[in-house]
């Protein structure tokens, strides 16, 4: 490419203006830069030496107190004095608030003492308060709850107008879990005045533990259900007809028993109608 065809290129790409008089040849070696007088350097300055703050030692967090479990033995012996000294319902719920001698109280959200009617013609006693029953303080309120109130309507029970409600167990075992038989021994003697000072006509003990429990009995609900037994206490004129049957959890989980629980409703109508005047409808 001669010099008039490369500047014309140049033109062409922009560079139309000539910065210099002569060209400067980018390639060749940058001349040395004069250097000045050494300029001294300032002395560094030496670091103030950092002085060690002892520091106190960390606290040490104490574990939190937690109160001393109750031994059993005197956990039961509490329990009976409390129950035997309850002149009311009312006061039976305080005293079994203020209760120490179980430890589900620890773990569980609410007591559950009742639901119902106080004094009612039947009294119904189940296990074990669930989750449902825990976060509202009241028994048979879950799904195994609607299932027991359905049943009872068939038959003219009703828990707002002739059923009290009670468990052996007042307070939600962790992951329902059945409770130990140190804990019922702790509760039992709750139950037992509660049936006293409930007063009922009839006992419906639901599911295994209270049969187990009340009853006294080793043999298992399957054998004892449908049966009419005495429930008999000191606090007690006389004793009390009892009838037991299948917890309703056990028959969400066995819908084949729900028959042989309606022959015992069937039962447990019978009886009332023969104790009560009127009748209860059904």
């Amino acid at each position: 490419m001669d010099d008039l065809t490369a500047l014309r290129f140049l033109v062409e790409l922009g560079a139309d203006e000539a910065i210099a008089d002569a060209p400067v040849d980018r390639f060749a070696a940058a001349p040395a830069r004069a250097e000045g007088p050494a300029r001294a350097e300032a002395p560094l300055r030496k670091a103030p030496a950092v002085r060690a703050v002892p520091q106190a030692p960390a606290p040490t967090l104490a574990a939190p107190t937690l109160a001393a479990p109750v031994p059993a033995a005197q956990a039961v012996v509490a329990a009976r004095e409390a129950a035997a000294n309850a002149r009311s319902l009312d006061e039976l719920r305080a005293a079994l608030a203020a209760f120490d001698g179980c430890a589900l109280k620890a773990t569980a959200t609410n007591l559950v003492f009742s639901d119902g009617v106080p004094g009612a013609p039947v009294m119904i006693v189940g296990e074990a308060p669930g989750a449902d029953e825990d976060r509202q303080g009241k028994p048979f309120v879950g799904v195994s709850g609607q299932l027991l109130d359905r049943m009872l309507g068939f038959v003219g029970l009703d828990r707002t107008r002739n059923v009290y409600i009670a468990n052996v167990i007042p307070w939600r075992p962790p992951a329902n879990r059945d409770p130990t038989t140190a804990e019922i021994a702790a509760c039992e003697p709750f139950i037992r005045r509660q049936i006293e000072l409930a007063q009922p006509k009839v006992l419906l003990f639901v599911g295994n533990i209270s049969t187990k429990t009340l009853l006294g009995t080793t043999d298992g609900i399957i054998k004892m259900r449908g049966k009419w037994r005495d429930y008999a206490s000191p606090g007690l004129a006389a004793p009390i007809p009892v009838l037991p049957s299948f917890h309703p959890a056990y028959l969400l989980r066995t819908p084949a028993r729900k028959a042989d629980s309606w022959k015992d409703l069937l039962a447990l109508q019978a009886k009332l109608r023969s104790l009560i005047v009127p009748p209860l409808g059904g």
